[in-house]
C-alpha cells in the first residue's frame, strides 16, 4: 500500500509515518504539512533518526503523486482541502479529523461517490469495540438510567466535546430512539434545575498530555454503571488507520466507517 500522511510534523502524523514505515505491507508515499511548518524540506522520518526517502512538502498535489491512499487526522478545513486533490488524483482516504460541521460531513460524503474512504472519529479497535458495547447497554438498561459522557484529552486539543464522545452520544441515543441533537446537554452552569431524565449530558476535561479518555456512565437508582476506554498511546489510532487502508485496497468508491472495517456491521 502506498500510503501519504497529512499533518507529517504533528504528534499523530509521526505516529502514522513510524506505523506505515514499520507495516510490511505499506509504503510511505508523501507526507503532507502546512506552509508554515519547519519540517518541510525534511526527511518525513528523520525524527525517528533514519531516512524514509520521502521529504515533507506543502503542495498536496506533489504530497500525493506516488499514494494510493492518504490518511489525515489534521483539521476539517485542511482535510477538505486535501479531499478535493485527492478526488481529482483518485486517491483513496482514511479520515479521522473531529470538529466537521454538516457541510464538512456532507463534503466528505459527495467525495466518496468517486473514491473510497474510511470516516471515523476514532480508529481505535478498542473505542469501536466500546460503542458496540454501549448500543447493547443502552437497549437494555433503557429509559431508566441517566446517561453521562465524560471525556478527557490534552491541553492542545482545539474541539469540544471530542469526535469519540460525539459518536458516542449519538450510538446511545440511537439506540434509546432519541435524536441526540435534541437532547445533547454540553455545559451545566447556576440554576439548572432538576435534570431532564431524556437528555445525554457531556462534560470535557482538557490538560497535560492526556491521549484520551472516555467514560459514559449510566447511572440508575441504587446503582450505576460506567463503560470507559483510555488511551495510553496513539500508536492504537495509527494501527487501526492502517487496518483501515487495507479495508480500502481494491475498491472504487464508498463511504465506510469503523464497523465496515472491523466487520461489525450486519449484512
Amino acid at each position: 500500500m502506498r500510503i501519504a500522511v497529512a499533518g507529517a510534523s504533528g504528534r499523530m502524523g509521526r505516529m502514522l509515518i513510524e506505523a506505515v514505515l514499520e507495516a510490511p505491507d505499506a509504503e510511505l508515499a508523501g507526507a503532507l504539512d502546512v506552509a508554515a511548518s519547519p519540517a518541510l524540506g525534511r526527511d518525513a522520518a528523520d525524527f525517528l533518526g533514519r531516512a524514509s526517502g520521502v521529504n515533507i512538502v506543502d503542495d498536496v498535489d506533489t504530497g500525493l503523486a506516488g499514494a494510493q491512499f492518504l490518511i489525515d487526522f489534521t483539521r476539517p478545513e485542511g482535510t477538505l482541502a486535501h479531499l478535493k486533490a485527492a478526488v481529482a488524483r483518485g486517491v483513496g482516504m482514511v479520515i479521522g479529523t473531529t470538529g466537521f460541521d454538516d457541510a464538512g460531513r456532507a463534503a466528505v460524503a459527495d467525495a466518496a461517490r468517486s473514491i473510497p474512504i474510511v470516516f471515523a472519529p476514532n480508529m481505535s479497535v478498542g473505542v469501536n469495540v466500546v460503542l458496540e458495547l454501549l448500543a447493547t447497554a443502552a437497549r437494555i438498561l433503557g429509559p431508566g438510567y441517566d446517561v453521562e459522557i465524560i471525556e478527557a484529552h490534552h491541553r492542545h486539543k482545539v474541539d469540544a466535546p471530542s469526535g469519540t464522545a460525539l459518536k458516542m452520544g449519538e450510538v446511545v441515543a440511537e439506540a434509546l430512539g432519541r435524536d441526540l441533537r435534541e437532547v445533547a446537554v454540553y455545559g451545566r452552569e447556576g440554576h439548572t434545575g432538576e435534570r431532564d431524565t431524556n437528555t445525554i449530558g457531556f462534560a470535557t476535561v482538557r490538560g497535560g498530555d492526556i491521549v484520551g479518555d472516555h467514560t459514559v456512565l449510566f447511572a440508575g437508582t441504587g446503582e450505576r454503571i460506567e463503560i470507559t476506554h483510555r488511551s495510553a498511546s496513539r500508536v492504537t489510532y495509527a494501527h487501526g488507520a492502517l487496518r483501515a487502508c487495507r479495508f480500502l485496497a481494491g475498491r472504487d468508491r464508498g463511504l465506510f466507517d469503523m464497523r465496515d472495517v472491523l466487520g461489525l456491521r450486519a449484512p
